[in-house]
């Protein structure tokens, strides 16, 4: 339990990994066509401006999430081993804390390989001189299938957890990761599985869809359409603090793209109880995301803010939005700890209308049969019904475009682009706002951190990922 509890710990570190301001989801966004990198200047954050640009160096990169998604595979290993080495419990007992254990290694792993592709990788602990050897994307991408298949097959996770539970792996969670892995490796011999799991997952009816603007506040924390999502809280339960990203149960992530200067008495209508807060002006959402919304599009409002001039500080690539979701508010980071660390706002992981619209894009895009499951008309028109907009034809065109407006600000978009081949659209110029980027194939993995390759010798030198 210590050992399973010191992993699920590495959810609450990734906006301030290792110290490094690397929120997983805007080091995902930040390389999408969603928002631009703001903050003070090109300089403010020197590595993040170079990240939106497609332009990462081997020592300007988001170093933090190849450290804390190390720890959080090393510190899974142990509980893996525990459970292996476990006397005096059930054999029932142990494979469902086998199971957690497996998710989270196979869902830190599998961001370590979307990141970087061609990583190490360690199931045991290692002997001196404590390196690993490096695999091909394609091994990693084996390995992690390996963990989540032995859940799987295991069945000893739930659907769903009862509410005590909330924030624990579940039976849902194991098919939405095994979906993104699958879906992203492009492995069609396994489209046909992913979709009846997702299937199996809405006929279960543990998930429910929600009114959309409802799960974002600290009120819709853990509601019927959450499968997955870490359980951030405020400073008063154990802040971080500017000299340790590695304590403390608070996220950044809403000091860091709110904007700068916001005046005090600017309200969260969504919620009407509660007021956003200024923060330091990073994300500024593109104008082009806004306007990818239909009229009467519930999801717009909820997902990007738009406040007037005057009412804060314009900060570098301005666009006078903000992205919504995961917005500073008041109250929502108490002492003690450093405020702008220490943020309550849950990260939602995995929701139902991604179960939803993986369907529509598994028959309509890729073309495997429906099966016993619901159409692809189903699954989109439940999420645009849920969004307050009218039924349209499940096309490839319009599955991807409901995707991109149901999870901006979540970190999806870059991720869709790539494995859709799509990534020509990154290619732009645009000078007013201080982007002149160019997509090339290679761009898809980063540069692995120079100073991970620097520790490595001999056999277990690390080969560098073109860039």
């Amino acid at each position: 339990m210590a050992n399973l509890a010191a992993t699920y710990q590495i959810l609450l570190f990734d906006s301030y990994a290792d110290n490094n301001y690397n929120s997983v989801v805007l080091m995902s966004d930040l390389r999408s066509d969603d928002i631009f990198k703001g903050g003070g200047d090109a300089g403010d954050q020197a590595m993040l401006y170079r990240l939106s640009q497609l332009d990462a160096t081997p020592t300007e990169i988001p170093q933090g999430l190849w450290t804390i998604y190390y720890s959080g595979l090393a510190r899974a290993n142990n509980a893996v081993i525990a459970c292996e080495n476990a006397v005096g419990v059930t054999d029932e007992r142990v494979a469902e804390l086998k199971s957690e254990a497996l998710f989270l290694r196979a869902y830190y792993t599998h961001w370590l390989w979307k990141f970087w592709g061609n990583i190490p990788y360690f199931t045991d602990d290692l002997p001196e001189p404590y390196m690993a050897p490096q695999y091909s994307a394609d091994e990693i991408y084996d390995f992690i299938m390996a963990d989540i298949d032995a859940i799987i097959e295991t069945a000893a996770l739930p659907m769903r957890t009862v509410a005590e539970n909330d924030g624990r792996a579940t039976l849902a969670a194991a098919y939405m990761l095994k979906a993104r892995v699958v879906m992203y490796q492009k492995d069609e011999a396994r489209y046909s599985e992913v979709l009846a799991e997702m299937n199996e997952i809405i006929q279960s009816e543990a998930y429910q869809l929600v009114d959309f603007a409802s799960i974002w506040p600290r009120e819709g924390e853990f509601s019927d359409e959450s499968i997955f999502e870490v359980n951030h809280l405020p400073g008063e339960y154990g802040g971080k603090t500017w000299a340790s990203g590695w304590a403390g149960y608070g996220t950044n992530l809403p000091a860091f793209i709110s904007p700068n200067s916001l005046t005090e008495d600017t309200p969260d209508l969504l919620s009407g109880d509660t007021y956003y807060k200024g923060g330091w002006g990073f994300g500024p959402v593109r104008t082009t995301t806004l306007e990818l919304f239909e009229a009467g599009d519930e999801r717009r409002d909820a997902s990007i803010n738009q406040f007037e001039e005057g009412t804060y500080s314009a900060r570098f690539q301005n666009t006078g939005l903000f992205m919504a979701k995961y917005a500073a508010r008041v109250e929502y980071n108490e002492p003690p700890g450093d405020v702008d660390l220490n943020y309550e706002n849950n990260l939602r992981i995995f929701r139902l209308a991604e179960t939803y619209l993986n369907i529509a894009e598994l028959i309509a895009v890729h073309g495997v049969a429906q099966g016993d499951g619901i159409s692809a008309q189903a699954a989109l028109d439940a999420i645009r019904l849920r969004a307050g907009v009218a039924s349209i034809a499940p096309t490839v065109e319009n599955i991807k475009l409901e995707r991109r407006r149901e999870f901006v600000g979540e970190g999806m978009r870059f991720w869709d682009l790539v494995r859709w081949g799509d990534g020509d659209q990154l290619t732009e110029n645009l000078p007013d706002h201080s982007s002149v980027r160019t997509w090339t194939p290679q761009k898809k993995y980063l540069p692995i951190p120079q100073s991970e390759i620097d520790r490595t010798e001999g056999e277990f030198k690390l080969e560098q990922n073109a860039y």
